[in-house]
């Protein structure tokens, strides 16, 4: 729903709350509670209806229309373009920025500065080869925020990471809209921009793909992916690809219509320039030697390790406050390998355990250097097993054997909602009934928490079922027609407008109108623990109003204990299907075992600010796969099984 609608539910949802508590306890004025909770009822039922998107079908009907697309573009694009100069800032690419150049197997050669114009010249269709480290998915975000900046109607460009999808499971098209609705849920907002916004968004091309990381698919399948990503998107239509040159090759497939260049190595000028702009005087005098050594042995093994702009990154990182005439040492480092395995382990040493780096990235707190390698040598292990380079913090249960996740989960939820029944049955009219009470109602959590612990895709609600009204109206009535009978029918009206309550906040968090928001891993969390507690919080007033109504009407410390139990068990009901429970559940296993740390989502973010990772949308990433891979132990050890 809109954003002013989605204000307004809130705002009605909480009022009606409050105000059914008061009109239980607050009776000076001779108010008859019955007859108050039928017309807030009614009354809370006719705002549900006048803020239904479901009910303005004129509006909200059916598949999204070209203004609901075009709608859905322009925010996206704005959401994405948001998303990558941030993620471009936090790489200091704005101050400090090599000038890579290419050469073009078709074509005339080129700079990074005019990758844009290159872009235009080709048609909208370009494959970016290189070596590791060369600067291809760097070209590839310059040229999307490039392609965003200059944005007049044209499609929008998503940059994905190939080693997401699996062309053997997911059709490449399928696999994008995955993608989108992952990092953007507010495509789900119907009211907004229609049903199945997403699908129609890639089917009619008006997003295009950046697919980084061509490499990263397994060796038997890239040709047949290069092959699905022909088909799905024809020489007519835009589409970028970086690829290492040797797996490119090896594939035999070429991309249709496309402007293939090289990124080329840097020569000891530019790599000189760039560690003298970002160095002071007196540490740019400290690579004196090394320049000397690059100009006298331009095809050295010093020469080739740092031709890279990952490797001068890393070296510039490395010894700011070092001393980098070390590299010169031939027995310490035979070769290029040697090199680089040198410099990534000195980054992750030397951004961790050490309060002046803190301080200046304004990174949390200061993380222990060997348990901080020690974490992310799990992830980085966990990740190359999987055969991904994306950590998102959703898959963290995959880390978790799933039967253990599941019992976990079950075990943890069906503790926590017994114990608020049996807590408050023991304080009731009839207490012998609680142990009987809070072992059934633990076990009832527990199943529906082994049914919610399986991995689903969200679909969108069909038909009737998208709309406010019918959803909360049904489900209250169905639950208080149950205690009107049980209890009679104070409590039937305040345990169904409660229910009706919290479905109705649950259908406002669902969908998030901030499409416009640019997607963060901290953010995609957010939404989720927002309406964890705010669920939670309404159904602890509901239930501390009925426990004061049915079990103790004259019992002032009913209502406290009501509200204490509802939160327990209104806490078991929000968290069911929603992913933060079950990340929560593989954080907490993962950190009794010490393999990860207590505070995760700090560490991973200080982690970001020191250089080790990278954001990508609502997942992080290593800061390249060499970094990932040799955290993980074995460089050569890559998804296709080397």
């Amino acid at each position: 729903m809109s954003r002013f609608r989605q204000r307004a539910v809130l705002t009605g949802c909480v009022l009606a709350a409050v105000l059914t508590t008061a009109g239980l306890f607050v009776t000076d004025y001779g108010i008859d509670p019955d007859v108050w909770l039928i017309g807030l009822a009614v009354a809370f039922l006719v705002l549900l209806a006048a803020l239904d998107p479901w009910l303005h079908r004129r509006r909200a009907a059916g598949l999204a229309t070209d203004d609901n697309l075009d709608a859905a573009a322009s925010a996206l694009a704005r959401a994405l373009h948001t998303q990558w100069n941030e993620e471009c800032r936090a790489r200091g690419l704005e101050d400090h920025l090599l000038d890579l150049h290419w050469s073009a197997l078709e074509g005339e050669p080129g700079h990074s500065d005019g990758v844009l114009g290159a872009f235009r010249r080709s048609g909208g269709r370009m494959v970016f080869l290189g070596d590791p480290g060369a600067g291809k998915s760097t070209t590839a975000m310059l040229l999307t925020i490039g392609l965003l900046d200059r944005r007049a109607g044209e499609p929008v460009p998503f940059l994905l990471p190939l080693s997401t999808w699996d062309p053997g499971v997911e059709d490449v098209r399928t696999w994008m809209t995955r993608r989108l609705y992952e990092d953007h849920p507010a495509l789900r907002n119907t009211e907004l921009y229609g049903s199945y916004a997403g699908e129609l968004l890639v089917e009619q091309r008006r997003v295009f793909p950046v697919l980084d990381g061509l490499d990263q698919v397994p060796a038997a399948q890239r040709a047949d992916a290069l092959d699905r990503v022909n088909r799905a998107f024809p020489r007519s239509q835009p589409l970028v690809l970086t690829c290492r040159t040797e797996e490119f090759a090896d594939a035999r497939t070429p991309v249709a219509g496309a402007h293939v260049v090289q990124l080329q190595p840097l020569d000891h000028e530019e790599i000189a320039g760039y560690l003298r702009s970002t160095a002071d005087p007196v540490t740019a005098a400290r690579w004196e030697p090394i320049f000397l050594h690059l100009r006298d042995e331009p095809d050295g093994r010093l020469a080739e390790a740092l031709c890279t702009p990952l490797a001068v990154w890393l070296a510039g990182v490395v010894y700011a406050y070092g001393e980098p005439s070390e590299l010169l040492d031939r027995a310490r480092f035979p070769d290029r390998r040697a090199i680089e395995d040198h410099l990534v382990d000195a980054l992750v040493a030397g951004s961790f355990g050490d309060r002046g780096v803190a301080h200046q990235v304004r990174a949390s707190q200061v993380w222990p250097r060997e348990r901080a390698r020690r974490w992310l040598a799990f992830l980085a292990t966990q990740m190359c097993d999987r055969g991904v380079r994306e950590l998102a913090w959703w898959d963290l249960r995959r880390s978790v054997r799933g039967p253990w996740l599941a019992a976990l989960g079950a075990l943890s939820l069906g503790l926590i909602g017994g114990f608020g029944v049996a807590w408050l049955m023991a304080y009731a009219s009839t207490p012998e009934l609680a142990p009987v009470t809070g072992l059934g109602a633990g076990l009832v959590v527990a199943v529906a928490a082994l049914h919610a612990s399986r991995l689903r895709s969200p679909k969108p609600r069909l038909g009737v079922w998208r709309s406010l009204v019918v959803v909360s109206g049904v489900l209250g009535t169905a639950v208080g027609l149950v205690f009107w009978a049980l209890y009679g029918l104070s409590a039937g009206l305040v345990v169904g407008l409660g229910i009706a309550v919290a479905a109705a906040l649950r259908f406002a968090l669902a969908d998030n109108a901030e499409l416009t928001h640019p997607s963060s891993p901290r953010w995609t969390m957010a939404r989720d623990r927002v309406a964890v507690w705010t669920g939670s919080l309404v159904l602890a007033v509901v239930f501390g109003a009925a426990a004061g109504l049915v079990f103790g009407p004259y019992q002032t410390g009913m209502v406290g204990l009501g509200l204490a139990c509802g939160l327990l068990l209104g806490f078991t009901l929000s968290v069911l299907h929603l992913r933060w429970w079950w990340f929560t559940v593989a954080r907490i296993w993962l950190a009794v075992r010490g393999r990860l740390p207590w505070e995760l989502t700090l560490f991973l973010e200080d982690a970001r600010k020191l250089g080790v990772l990278r954001q990508a949308g609502a997942a992080y990433q290593f800061r390249h796969a060499l970094v990932q891979d040799r955290l993980a132990g074995a460089r050569a050890r890559v998804r296709s099984g080397a």
